[in-house]
């Protein structure tokens, strides 16, 4: 080992104190304020709101000021769409722009919020942000927030976009603020509720290859029901799709009886008959829901992100070059955005806040309309239906950590979402959607990685946890696999395991709801054994489920043995439709 000369061990600690006093200056200084500090100029009281997530003598933080603050740190334009699983971000900045006092302002951010519905130009504001980033690295930040379903078509376009400009100008996903828990959903008529295949030959006004038609997609494929992808033909064996504009235009096509002629498709090909179509239901979000049921009404919930609760997290995304550049400030942001996350869960002044910045924001009615329907209400349409609407959560630290693979089950919940609908629409648009990018490539965990390992006092916070009936009791969707066991026992075969993952991934989208896992048998043999066989077959899809982290509260078991064909017993094929595992999600 070589010897450090006197001279050289005081150089050495020079560096190492200016080092540790640059740290402190660029690095510990910028960060928010940790709870032991919080306490000492906030005030100690027990959390009030319904969903809280913090307890006992939790620390309520003063609000901000409305000030806008000139801080002199980071600039960021954070584009997003009018949607209120954005709580945290409007407590953590204080307004439109970062104010005094504010979360953002102890973190030396300056941000401006800025309302953008329209996804393609919030696309082409991160394109021109990354060219003029690369000529000017003082160029401020642009971040832009989506809806996670919706991100393989995104990151799709967008990736296309930057390639040009070399990898670090890729975008990346670095974090969820939040998620819709409820405002997103199909609506349909009642029947579609008891009987989902009779949509079949029904029309459905949604966004093409937006978020909100993933959810019909979704209950859609888990009730085995086709949907024509060709949104100007019509098909009677198939939900048709009716493009729309955007969210709201979804809605007032239903509301003011909109029609359009179409060609029919018969035997799944195209014939120059004509036919006139309606609208029968709609894939929308808040405000859309509150439109239909006071100008028209006549619409339930089919299916929403409060059954589909992992569907839907509010992903942000930016430039990989930025971020890298920019590390300590993101790491900072995210930490602002749990800690407001926590806040608004736990304490309704700090809730009430958010909301009225939310109305400024989006520039539209008012923070208890806001407020109203972060909460999500049931209210009855014109019609006196009963109708669920709104509905969205806040995510503390602990959310962000499960929705990203870092929680205790290890449950990457955005990876199967992203999958799941990535897959979706490749295979219902090769055309336009042939490929998306990998997760791994567009999804960048390190930043959450490194908050989470150094700031376990921002994990005190409790993540949200479903609580499930004992019993299913109302079906939301029913679906048959033909899993292969060994015969005559309930040992399953290996070749069944990419259903059973098919199974898991379906269930982890719908993590709000119970799943039902339903064993059946042909007539083959004895009725008694049959019927233990059918349990026991149940059991091991089961196990399954709970070995890849799924809860066991969450999880039905039934066996029906040969009490239930869905075939005719007499034929071979008749038979092996019989012997089946059914998946029922359900409350």
């Amino acid at each position: 080992m070589a010897t450090i000369k006197p001279s050289g061990k005081i150089l050495l600690i020079a560096l190492g104190i200016g080092a540790a006093f640059a740290a402190k200056i660029f690095w510990w200084d910028k960060r928010p304020q940790d709870a032991k500090q919080a306490t000492e100029i906030g005030k100690v009281m027990l959390p009030d709101a319904p969903e809280a997530s913090l307890k006992g003598n939790a620390t309520f933080l003063n609000l901000p000021t409305e000030e806008v603050s000139v801080n002199g740190g980071t600039k960021i334009v954070w584009e997003i769409m009018a949607w209120n699983s954005q709580f945290p971000l409007m407590y953590a900045n204080g307004g439109a722009n970062t104010t005094k006092g504010s979360l953002f302002d102890n973190s030396k951010l300056q941000v401006e919020i800025k309302r953008q519905d329209d996804c393609n130009k919030s696309i082409a504001d991160i394109v021109k942000f990354a060219k003029d980033y690369k000529d000017n690295a003082n160029t401020p930040g642009v971040f832009a927030s989506y809806m996670g379903d919706g991100m393989p078509a995104f990151f799709s376009a967008l990736t296309k976009e930057l390639e040009p400009l070399g990898p670090d100008y890729q975008p990346i996903a670095f974090y969820a603020m939040g998620k819709s828990y409820g405002e997103d959903k199909l609506m349909g008529p009642p029947e579609w509720k008891t009987d989902p295949k009779s949509a079949l030959g029904k029309t459905v006004s949604c966004v093409m290859r937006d978020g909100d038609m993933n959810i019909l997609l979704k209950w859609a494929g888990d009730n085995s029901l086709k949907v024509n992808p060709d949104e100007t033909t019509y098909d009677k064996d198939a939900i048709n799709l009716i493009a729309a504009n955007d969210f709201l235009d979804a809605c007032n096509k239903y509301i003011a009886g909109y029609k359009e002629n179409r060609k029919t498709i018969i035997d799944g090909k195209k014939t120059s008959t004509e036919t006139s179509v309606g609208v029968d239901a709609v894939a929308t979000w808040t405000p859309g829901d509150v439109n239909i049921a006071k100008q028209k009404g006549g619409l339930i919930n089919i299916a929403s992100t409060k059954q589909y609760s992992t569907q839907m997290p509010n992903i942000t995304i930016t430039i990989k070059k930025f971020a890298y550049d920019h590390r300590t400030d993101i790491e900072n942001l995210i930490m602002s955005l749990a800690q407001a996350g926590d806040q608004v869960r736990s304490f309704s002044q700090a809730k009430e806040f958010a909301a009225k910045i939310s109305a400024k924001v989006y520039a539209e009615q008012d923070g208890a309309y806001w407020l109203k329907y972060y909460n999500g209400v049931t209210e009855k349409d014109v019609q006196g239906k009963d109708v669920e609407l709104g509905g969205s959560m806040a995510f503390n630290l602990a959310d962000a950590a499960n929705t990203f693979g870092m929680g205790k089950d290890g449950i990457d919940r955005y990876k199967i979402v992203y999958a799941t609908f990535g897959d979706i629409l490749s295979k219902m648009y090769p055309e336009l959607i042939p490929t998306y990018p990998a997760y791994q490539k567009v999804v960048d965990k390190s930043f959450l990685a490194t908050v989470v390992a150094n700031h376990p006092e921002l994990l005190e916070g409790t993540a949200l946890v479903t609580k499930y009936s004992d019993k299913i009791t109302s079906e939301v969707s029913s679906k048959s696999y033909q899993i292969e066991f060994e015969s005559g026992s309930s040992v399953i075969k290996s070749g069944s395991y990419n259903l059973l993952d098919e199974i898991l991934k379906s269930a982890v989208v719908a993590e709000g709801l119970k799943v039902g896992v339903y064993g059946h048998t042909d007539n083959v043999g004895d009725a008694t054994k049959n019927q233990v066989l059918s349990e026991e077959r149940a059991n091991s899809v089961k196990n399954y489920l709970l070995s890849k982290g799924l809860v066991e509260s969450r999880v039905e078991v039934k066996g029906y043995g040969q009490s239930k064909p869905i075939a005719d017993n007499a034929t071979a094929a008749g038979k092996a439709h019989n012997r089946r595992v059914e998946i029922v999600l359900g409350e």
